[in-house]
């Protein structure tokens, strides 16, 4: 057990020495934000909200610089995930995240942002337009987590723990040493059919997600969507105004472009779909999710 400590400890140090802090930190009611901010300042604004186990990365690999010419990009770390924090698991809660990425965006004085969410980052933008619909400019979903899942994937099983005690036991034990040797076949698995970019680990951030931190964050969001998912799906008839739209990939092996993106037309959402794309479209195809974000941008009034 001790050893195993030592070496989960050792993996995290080297995980922030190949991937260090890249911006600026904002401390908020819950915890802090991680983000960097793009573009010039008088620009209309977009919000780029990672998915389950990522990081600003995700965004600033390709898709961040090709929208900063014409907005002002504002890339953030989860709260939780990356090197933003968040004072207990309970801020998970998908309601929790908007209200904390919100509360960010006031210190920053951002108006009427662009929200683009991926995957998990997908449900958060959500929950934002959700709680306040009247300040969310347009959507942007990318292969987003919409409604509930019913049988999870295969690549998250391990993160389906639901005592806060049990999950920092695993994450300060086996949890990252496992997710050392698994890390070659997870990867697969979430690019497929598409193939993993060999520097996704450090272009990409993906090292950061072999830290004890990073497994507590990945673990207490899993199981809040999973309990909150389907209160939110409830509330999109009558609450959920806000233009914009859906992008998937049509060969997504993590969530299905017929259970999370077509559903959401009924709501105003539009879906696209890729063909031949999987789950990870903002690193695999950049220029393609530039021009949807900048189409969903166009459709706010």
């Amino acid at each position: 057990m001790a050893a195993a400590v030592l070496r989960s400890r050792a993996l995290g140090r080297e995980a922030e020495r190949l991937v260090p802090q890249a911006g600026e930190i904002q401390p908020v009611p819950g915890g802090t934000i991680h983000f960097v901010d793009l573009g010039p300042r008088d620009a209309p604004v977009v919000v780029l909200i990672h998915g389950l186990s990522g990081q600003l990365q995700h965004f600033t690999y390709g898709v961040a610089d090709l929208l900063a010419d014409d907005f002002r990009v504002i890339a953030l770390d989860r709260p939780g995930c990356g090197y933003s924090t968040r004072d207990s698991d309970g801020e998970a809660a998908l309601s929790q995240q908007a209200r904390m990425i919100w509360a960010f965006l006031d210190k920053l004085e951002v108006d009427r942002p662009v929200l683009v969410g991926h995957s998990l980052g997908g449900a958060v933008a959500l929950a934002m337009a959700l709680e306040r619909p009247d300040q969310a400019r347009a959507l942007a979903l990318i292969a987003p987590l919409t409604h509930d899942q019913g049988e999870e994937s295969a690549a998250f099983k391990g993160l389906a723990v639901a005592s806060p005690l049990k999950r920092r036991v695993i994450a300060h034990t086996i949890a990252v040493p496992m997710a050392q040797r698994s890390a070659a076949a997870v990867l697969e698995q979430v690019f497929s059919p598409e193939p993993c970019p060999e520097d996704f680990l450090v272009r990409g951030g993906g090292a950061l997600g072999l830290r004890p931190k990073a497994f507590i964050a990945a673990s207490a969001d899993f199981m809040a969507a999973n309990t909150g998912i389907a209160a939110q799906q409830a509330r999109y008839a009558t609450a959920l105004k806000t233009p914009g739209g859906v992008l998937f990939g049509a060969a997504d092996g993590l969530l299905s472009p017929a259970r999370h993106g077509a559903p959401m037309e009924r709501y105003g959402l539009k879906c696209e779909e890729v063909a031949g794309g999987g789950h990870m479209l903002p690193i695999t195809v950049p220029e393609i999710c530039d021009k949807f974000i900048r189409r969903m941008a166009a459709k706010a009034p």
